[in-house]
């Protein structure tokens, strides 16, 4: 019989079709248009009317056709259905032809699974009104195991689970760049990078796929996804929902590699874990060195602090002559004069004037010029940065190899810095952090918290949801045990058009433990910031009403509860709140020699006997030309390996970009002497 030959020959490429394959997946078909297509592609005179229908109208074929008929393997990306053989028929090839063509040309839309292993009937039997017997063949397979599902869960949770792994595999492959795999597994072979040796086989292989799939015409893609997808197995399927696949995202999205590598080590590292050394490999060194060669750059990467004869009299501003000179033999009771501090709100009536006013207006005229450095300002420390080779090419977007660097480890910055190493965020319209255990014995854990206009209380309870806030406060930094560190909380707003007009009240709750030494907060907005201290011991579940801040119509105004640092210290050879002789002042180079729209304009005020202690970078990207940018990550290193070296003579003071909001009273002299608050 032409049927049984046909049928055996389709169990016969059943078996040979998953003899190697681990899964079958189904097409997307109407199984109703797929029987009447069977049915339909007899040739004629071969499917006549038996009894009521049709001769091959079976209701047990119907079932097999409909159960399994659009179930195919995929071997090389290409498909393969049930019916791509040879039927040794002329009454059922063109069937088999039809329906292999109908299958093929639908897409797979999920892996095919069992709950029985005999699909359809070998015979069925009728018994004939003369007593005979008569015989039915019909479609038959057995299933090999492996795709009959004996276990307790549903075969749509099997396929529900599959599908997830097979579309996150996908859009990993399509979004993660084989670039930032290569970078991973450079930092895995150096030992940069915190349990990456975990991951280096996984990566080794998810590359593989990765360069086999966008080889792939576009065309071949789809196919080659849902048999991979089996291989690949859930680790390597779902890379990107991994702590590694984070990285390598955001390596992909563009961030600065050391930012990228400091999320994932907060995702799997412990609190008190140091990275080795700084994030570049091999190859972007390699690369970047070859590119500073060519360019001609060498010499221009040594540094160090810039003193007055390295500028020139038309970028200077100002210049105090009389107050470099140093006087010996003071009278005692005059230097403990100066160490009084100056109450800085007995100027808070002064006359004020833009800054843009004041240069133009004042400085031309000025034979002296002090300004009240105030604790605020410790911020605002900068240092103008130069060449040691004063003839190499200028690196930087602007016309001179001259740079600066604010100030990045002092005591008024460290909260700020503190928060962004602790992931959060600090540019926001208006920021509360905390920051306590700096003696590293109170291993206790205070909270930050905001009760917002509408009675909306932001704290630990809800971390990082700033949805639960109309306003758009968000807690995005909470340390419950700081373990020896340093630690900080910090909440801040990013969008001042979604926030109340009202009062903002902010305080500090202790959680758990004794808290011997306090803390200190910060509140900043329109760049400016209060400083607080709370220097005393809080006792467990007390609550420390720190300030609060309203607004009104966009602006923000600061009532203290607890009195804002105003006390004395030393900051950069400097004690605060008193004034200071100026020795300069001058724009930042990006604006020197009639230059403009180089980035924000800078004023810098350079203060006599101001001597930065640190060892401050030699340069940084944003000042790079777009020529060096595409080695970003090698100058993050470089900048930091290139640090100045300290040195007594140079030109250190208060700096304030044209872009945010300060302020700074200045006494000038000339025929009169005068007290002026300039606004930024």
């Amino acid at each position: 019989m032409s049927f049984v030959r046909m049928r055996d020959n389709l169990i016969a490429h059943f078996n040979e079709m998953t003899k190697d394959v681990k899964n079958l997946f189904e097409v997307d078909v109407d199984k109703d248009e797929m029987w009447n297509l069977y049915l339909d592609s007899f040739p004629k005179g071969t499917n006549e009317i038996y009894r009521k229908r049709r001769e091959h109208d079976c209701s047990c074929c119907r079932s097999f056709v409909k159960s399994i008929g659009n179930v195919v393997a995929i071997k090389n990306n290409q498909i393969i259905s049930v019916w791509d053989f040879d039927a040794e028929s002329t009454t059922y090839q063109p069937v088999v032809n039809a329906l292999s063509n109908y299958v093929k040309s639908k897409a797979v839309k999920n892996m095919f699974m069992s709950k029985f292993e005999r699909i359809g009937a070998l015979k069925t039997f009728e018994k004939l009104a003369d007593g005979t017997i008569k015989t039915w063949e019909h479609f038959y397979l057995e299933l090999p195991e492996r795709f009959v599902n004996r276990s307790g869960r549903s075969i749509g949770d099997i396929q529900g689970s599959f599908r997830d792994t097979r579309n996150v595999f996908k859009r990993s492959l399509d979004e993660i760049s084989e670039d930032s795999i290569l970078t991973v597994l450079e930092l895995i072979s150096q030992n940069s990078l915190y349990r990456g040796e975990e991951w280096k086989s996984v990566l080794e292989k998810f590359l593989e796929y990765k360069r086999e799939y966008v080889s792939l015409p576009d065309t071949d893609k789809d196919n080659y996804m849902w048999e991979k997808s089996a291989d690949a197995g859930t680790t390597i399927g779902r890379i990107r929902n991994h702590s590694i696949g984070t990285l390598l995202v955001n390596i992909t999205e563009g961030m600065e590699l050391d930012l990228a590598v400091r999320k994932y080590e907060q995702i799997v590292a412990p609190t008190n874990y140091k990275r080795p050394k700084a994030i570049y490999t091999k190859k972007m060194l390699e690369d970047a060195k070859n590119t500073i060669t060519e360019l001609g750059y060498i010499d221009s990467l040594g540094r160090r602090f810039a003193t007055l004869d390295d500028i020139t009299v038309n970028n200077i501003l100002f210049s105090n002559k009389d107050s470099a000179k140093r006087i010996g033999g003071a009278d005692i009771f005059e230097e403990m004069e100066k160490e009084i501090a100056v109450n800085t709100k007995k100027f808070s009536k002064v006359e004020e004037m833009s800054i843009e006013k004041f240069v133009e207006d004042v400085l031309p005229t000025a034979k002296e010029l002090e300004v009240l450095f105030e604790n605020k300002h410790a911020t605002n420390l900068v240092s103008l940065i130069a060449p040691q080779n004063k003839d190499s090419r200028t690196m930087f977007k602007w016309n001179n190899n001259f740079g600066w660097s604010y100030a990045g480890n002092i005591t008024d910055s460290d909260i700020r810095e503190n928060v962004k190493l602790a992931g959060g965020k600090v540019d926001g319209v208006l920021r509360f952090s905390i920051q306590w255990n700096e003696s590293g014995t109170d291993n206790c854990d205070l909270d930050a918290h905001c009760i917002e206009p509408d009675g909306n209380e932001i704290y630990f309870a809800w971390g990082r949801t700033p949805e639960r806030s109309i306003m758009g406060g968000q807690l995005d930094v909470d340390i419950t045990q700081p373990r020896g560190k340093v630690a900080v909380e910090n909440i801040t707003w990013n969008d001042i058009s979604r926030m109340m007009n009202g009062t903002y009240k902010f305080f500090v709750h202790q959680y758990a433990g004794s808290a011997h030494n306090g803390f200190r907060a910060e509140i900043e907005f329109n760049g400016q910031v209060y400083s607080f201290n709370y220097d005393k011991a809080i006792r467990c579940h007390e609550k420390v009403m720190v300030t609060e801040v309203t607004l009104r119509n966009g602006e923000f105004s600061v009532k203290e509860l607890l009195p804002a640092t105003t006390s004395s210290r030393e900051v950069w050879g400097l004690t605060t709140n008193q004034f200071v002789p100026v020795s300069v002042v001058m724009y930042s180079p990006n604006y020197w020699d009639d230059q403009s729209g180089i980035g924000n304009r800078h004023y810098f005020f350079m203060l006599k006997d101001c001597v930065n202690p640190e060892s401050p970078n030699g340069f940084f990207n944003e000042y790079l030309k777009q020529e060096l940018v595409q080695h970003k990550r090698v100058f993050e290193a470089l900048g930091s390996k290139m640090r100045v070296e300290p040195n007594n003579e140079q030109l250190s003071g208060v700096g304030f970009s044209s872009t945010k909001r300060n302020e700074l009273i200045v006494k000038v002299k000339g025929n009169t002497e005068r007290i002026l608050k300039i606004k930024f």
